[in-house]
């Protein structure tokens, strides 16, 4: 569970640590936009009151707070779900990444009150009008990596 642990506070302190360098220090959040190598990376301050691509984005307060409880419950949830499982190494550093993640966004939620996206990514004439952050890539890899690495069976008890 050290793993879990570490890789979820690694996470966590990444996300937010970029996340106050670009709102913040580079004043993303006024200039709403900086081009770093187009079109492959941009900044684009986009907040998010909704989930994944703003999917449910009301600004509301009620929309706020089931979000951050959702978050918080499945970040338990796979917290008590490795511990009983056990899974190898890439597992539990897969569920570092995704609670890590989760907890960086719902970090976001309370302070902001909606995530900070800023991370935009377009190649070969395509324009991708989304924006990530760190977080959402560290839920996603961890997300895929749980389905990759553990077996959903849980330890067994010697009688």
């Amino acid at each position: 569970m050290r793993i879990m642990f570490w890789v979820a506070l690694v996470t966590f302190s990444i996300d937010q640590a970029v996340k106050y360098f670009v709102v913040h220090w580079l004043n993303l959040a006024q200039k709403l936009s900086i081009d770093v190598y187009p079109p492959f990376l941009n900044l684009r301050m986009a907040w998010n009151y909704g989930v994944n691509f703003g999917l449910f984005a009301e600004d509301n307060h009620l929309t706020r707070w089931v979000l951050i409880t959702v978050a918080l419950i499945i970040s338990i949830a796979v917290f008590v779900w490795i511990s009983k499982e056990e899974p190898s190494t890439p597992g539990r550093i897969s569920a570092g990444m995704l609670v890590g993640g989760a907890l960086g966004n719902v970090i976001d939620r309370i302070i902001y009150g909606a995530v900070a996206d800023f991370l935009n990514m377009s190649c070969c004439g395509i324009n991708n009008p989304f924006s990530f952050n760190i977080a959402d890539i560290a839920v996603f890899i961890g997300a895929v990596g749980l389905v990759l690495f553990t077996s959903g069976e849980t330890k067994q008890n010697p009688s």
